[in-house]
């Protein structure tokens, strides 16, 4: 994978004044981006961002989308309705969902193969507790979740994104090592190649804390193309320094 990606997820933060200054620093100090660069907000702004990153080097993105085409479903947002504001990419399974909101492994692979046939590349998420991984169930568990995508969605899997999320480095402050992002983004890409010709189209981004003074050591590692950022997403410096960081 030769251009990686680093995507911002602002998770529930966000203003109409505060987006506007935070897309006006990023734009104005992001040049010409070593990597492929997009924000993931909250649906309720996007119609502002859409218009905010008209013409950028920032490509907009959504945090969840439905598994469902439309219908009777109160609160819930289609990936048609996504693609009107120009939706490029979509967060689903993010491990917050999953522990808060109850969503499975095939609910997951269902709003993966929603946001597809949309023509949006869903950013799908996987990653293990900390007690999974205490009881040596981090490979298990991290191809189990990857799995439910891939049996459904088939030939389609060389269009979507991973991430990789250790759900104990997440918001914690911790990290996982290099070493132990590498060792996981491996497993994943082996299970990738398996499924589909196309492997070397999937990006594998990081998803547990990368700052700005980590970036470049996990970024370095062979199989993390890329990496989705929470916190340091919110901070312009912090976000230009490590999509910076982002070299091929």
């Amino acid at each position: 994978m030769s251009r990686k990606l680093i995507v911002g997820n602002w998770k529930m933060n966000g203003s109409l004044s505060g987006n506007e200054a935070l897309v006006r620093d990023l734009s104005g100090g992001i040049g010409e981006p070593v990597c492929d660069v997009a924000v993931c907000a909250p649906s309720i702004y996007l119609a502002q961002l859409h218009g905010l990153l008209e013409g950028s080097r920032i490509e907009l993105g959504a945090q969840d989308v439905s598994m469902h085409e439309g219908g009777a479903y109160t609160g819930e947002i289609s990936a048609g309705m996504l693609k009107d504001y120009g939706v490029r990419y979509a967060i689903v399974g993010h491990s917050e969902r999953r522990q808060h909101q109850g969503e499975s492994d095939v609910h997951v692979a269902l709003k993966a193969k929603r946001a597809l046939a949309a023509g949006i590349t869903p950013i799908v998420c996987v990653g293990e507790t900390l007690r999974e991984r205490e009881a040596g169930m981090t490979e298990f568990i991290v191809k189990r979740q990857l799995s439910a995508v891939i049996h459904l969605n088939g030939h389609c899997i060389s269009e979507i994104v991973v991430a990789y999320e250790p759900v104990w480095a997440i918001g914690t402050g911790q990290t996982a090592t290099p070493e132990q992002a590498q060792n996981v983004h491996a497993v994943l890409r082996t299970q990738i190649r398996a499924a589909t010709e196309h492997a070397d189209r999937v990006r594998i981004l990081y998803g547990g804390s990368m700052n700005a003074s980590n970036a470049a050591e996990l970024l370095s590692q062979r199989d993390i193309d890329g990496g989705l950022i929470g916190g340091a997403s919110l901070k312009a410096a912090d976000f230009l320094k490590i999509i910076a960081a982002a070299k091929a």
